[in-house]
């Protein structure tokens, strides 16, 4: 049995010779010596042909080559690594400038919004948030839909999976429900944030949008009020002063109205998008029902208001002529790019 014992002393003997000089040599010897089918493996199953007095001293030997590859395998890489970083850090020039950090830009969407709520804010509108989720009450009832109303049909309503009580709002009404049921007049508030409606998704409409809604409530508060701040905010918005209203319908309005801008006609695309009149369509608007009132607590004998809503979305597509509503839920750094000078 000393052939036995002379293969096993003459493999550690080989493996403390062993000098790769290159990660591809390396890993040969870890293939060899500590690999799934390596040399040593077999060495194991000869210790039944070894005397059982020398068994034990036969197995420790073995367990010594497998230990000292094992030894030798982490020296050799803790060598190479560190000669490979030393490589490289003469090659490293630290006078040459750093790798630019390219800058993001904002959504579209988002500068849109911010110019919108900065708009109001300068004049004396504060932001109000709600959730996302709604009861019915606040979504449809609180303002001036009951569940019989026709106006329900106006909108397709997501509602959860067996619940016909809860569901996503389909505009941000119920925040300027849930901020008159919580204070008392004066209130002037915007309300801005997602909306969902069951609707096919096209170029021009998806099944979820932004909107922002606005609600002036206080004493004395006139039709011509609402008419001087959504012209001042159309001045501001479009660098237009020139607005029209015409006479609409919504169920917590009342009169409503849907307001224009004059954009004119100069060239093809202004002709385009007011359909050869001049005037283009930006937002709803009118004067708080009196019902709405009543029902989140406010006394329509002593106070009235005016609200609008708008599309964020619409407004954005008009800014910066996008041609597809789509594209602003893709993610598409191309698209997005474009935006960087916007502010």
């Amino acid at each position: 049995m000393s052939d036995a014992f002379e293969n096993v002393k003459r493999l550690i003997a080989e493996i403390a010779a062993a000098t790769p000089q290159s990660k591809d040599e390396l890993e040969q010897f870890r293939i060899q010596y500590l690999g799934s089918k390596n040399v040593i493996k077999p060495l194991f199953g000869e210790i039944r042909n070894v005397p059982n007095e020398q068994k034990k001293e036969y197995g420790q030997l073995v367990n010594e080559a497998k230990e000292s590859a094992e030894r030798k395998f982490a020296e050799l890489q803790e060598t190479l690594e560190a000669a490979s970083s030393d490589a490289g850090a003469d090659l490293l020039d630290l006078t040459r400038p750093g790798e630019p950090l390219e800058l993001g830009s904002r959504h579209p969407i988002a500068t849109t919004l911010n110019r919108i709520v900065s708009i109001f804010q300068r004049m004396g509108f504060t932001v109000a948030e709600g959730p996302d989720i709604e009861d019915d009450w606040h979504n449809f009832t609180a303002m001036n839909t009951p569940e019989d109303h026709p106006a329900r049909d106006m909108q397709d309503t997501f509602y959860l999976s067996g619940s016909t009580q809860l569901l996503l709002r389909t505009h941000t009404s119920p925040v300027q429900a849930r901020v008159m049921t919580s204070q008392q007049p004066p209130i002037r508030i915007i309300a801005p944030g997602r909306v969902y409606r069951n609707e096919t998704i096209s170029a021009r409409s998806h099944a979820q949008f932004h909107q922002v809604e606005g609600l002036y409530v206080d004493e004395g508060v006139s039709f011509a009020d609402m008419k001087q701040t959504l012209m001042y905010f159309a001045q501001e918005m479009f660098g237009t002063p020139k607005i029209r209203l015409r006479p609409s319908y919504f169920p917590f309005t009342e009169p409503s109205a849907e307001m224009d801008v004059w954009i004119g006609m100069d060239n093809e695309k202004n002709y385009r998008l007011s359909k050869g009149t001049g005037w283009l369509e930006i937002l709803g608007c009118g004067m708080v029902d009196p019902s709405v009132l009543t029902m989140c607590g406010i006394d329509p004998e002593k106070y009235s208001g005016f609200a609008f809503g708008m599309g964020i979305e619409r407004q954005a597509l008009r800014l910066y002529d996008i041609p597809d509503i789509r594209l602003f839920f893709e993610n598409d750094v191309r698209f997005l790019k474009q935006f960087r000078s916007v502010i």
